[in-house]
């Protein structure tokens, strides 16, 4: 294997690693949600337990990235490729932290029966995971399209969160016993928005990977 081709070899290494960082990620959105939805406090503590692991592969890519770039010292497009790892393991860590404190707004919230059924915050989490999945695919394709489109989506999102926040706060004041659980729920819009910010972050981070300039999707 020449000194490219290991190169190359370590390139896709790293965003196999990404790949399953996303992964790892989006299974805890997915089981901090269905625990909010059952009211399932024991799967919000695994949520929480399994962090370690997503924490655990961000240091590991983390120091994986800093390697390549102290061995070969890469430059142009190989460089960039590496510094939006870094980035990107940084977004979709900090994604998985919206996971924990979803699960944890699930524990506040308890077995009280909620002051409205959950529909819209499944439909807004559903969407910002979407947004997760086609930015992993962006990044491994190239695709400035599809990176384009996630920005599309997070104005959707941005729509969803005023929409869903607007009712909670509207609700406080007709059900005072209930403002712990009403704050909680508005928190998890936030995590949500937030997680739909970071996968833009991400978009942007491919059009600086495939053009070499910065973007805001957002603008």
């Amino acid at each position: 294997m020449t000194v490219r081709e290991r190169f190359q070899y370590d390139l896709n290494k790293l965003t196999e690693m990404l790949l399953e960082l996303g992964r790892l990620t989006e299974q805890a959105h997915e089981s901090a949600m269905t625990a909010l939805l059952d009211q399932d406090i024991d799967k919000a503590l695994v949520v929480i337990e399994n962090d370690n692991r997503i924490d655990k592969l961000e240091e590991e890519i983390n120091d994986f990235a800093i390697l390549l770039i102290a061995k070969q010292a890469p430059v142009a497009v190989d460089l960039r490729r590496i510094i939006v790892a870094l980035k990107m393991a940084t977004d979709i860590e900090r994604m998985a932290d919206h996971a924990v404190n979803i699960a944890k707004s699930t524990i506040r919230i308890g077995t009280d029966k909620l002051i409205k059924p959950l529909e819209d915050l499944p439909r807004m989490h559903s969407q910002s995971l979407e947004m997760l999945r086609e930015s992993l695919r962006a990044y491994s394709e190239e695709d400035l399209l599809l990176a384009k489109k996630i920005s599309e989506l997070d104005d959707k999102v941005d729509e969803l969160y005023g929409e869903i926040t607007k009712e909670l706060l509207s609700m406080m004041p007709k059900h005072p016993e209930a403002i712990a659980q009403i704050t909680q729920l508005a928190f998890v819009a936030r995590y949500i928005e937030r997680t739909a910010d970071h996968a833009t972050n991400i978009a942007e981070n491919i059009f600086y990977l495939v053009k070499g300039q910065h973007y805001d999707l957002n603008a």
